[in-house]
């Protein structure tokens, strides 16, 4: 039961990576809608480019090693061509899905594997603080992009985080990174952090 389970965690999530990828080349954002969104997805595209196109290297060398294996290059080539998607797809996530800013809540998302919703209510401080290591703490969540947060928000009691395989952690102390951590911070501290916001497109 456990491995089925497992199978169809990274069954939907290799699902909603296509999903993104559909809504990336259409230039669409998934649960923005009348939010602002902070994109994090900047420092990403240079090094995610890099590893796409070692990807790609590797895939035609590898069709030239096995032109005289017919099946077991037809495998290959599949597994390195869909390997390369995945690549381009976990990029694609990081773009359609910002952080969002509602009169409501802050929802701070990474692709599709982080997706936790802070009442506004609740966030007690907001500060800009940039951060390159970060070790685990009973409840702290760090949700990084290449190991680097910006700002760092502290709840005036917890909120349920979801992890990857369904396990829940509650924490009081999120730090995220965003392209725009001061604006973020301005936005969660002005009088749009009380509902006085007027959405932006």
């Amino acid at each position: 039961m456990r491995g089925l389970r497992t199978g169809w965690i990274l069954a939907r999530h290799e699902l909603r990576l296509m999903v993104s990828l559909g809504l990336w080349a259409a230039r669409r954002t998934h649960g923005v809608r009348g939010g602002t969104a902070f994109g994090y997805a900047r420092g990403q595209a240079a090094p995610m480019s890099g590893f796409a196109f070692v990807c790609v290297v590797e895939t035609v060398a590898m069709s030239v090693l096995l032109a005289d294996w017919p099946a077991v290059h037809a495998v290959v080539l599949f597994l390195d061509v869909y390997g390369v998607v995945i690549v381009v797809a976990l990029y694609a996530a990081s773009v359609v899905r910002p952080h969002v800013l509602d009169a409501g809540a802050l929802r701070v998302r990474r692709a599709v594997h982080v997706d936790l919703r802070i009442p506004l209510e609740r966030i007690a401080s907001v500060r800009r603080e940039s951060r390159t290591t970060h070790e685990k703490a009973d409840g702290e969540l760090s949700v990084d992009v290449g190991s680097r947060t910006a700002v760092t928000v502290e709840l005036t009691e917890p909120v349920t985080h979801v992890t990857f395989f369904g396990r829940r952690r509650e924490v009081r102390v999120v730090r995220l990174h965003a392209d725009d951590p001061d604006g973020l911070v301005r936005a969660l501290t002005s009088g749009e952090r009380s509902g006085e916001r007027t959405a932006r497109a």
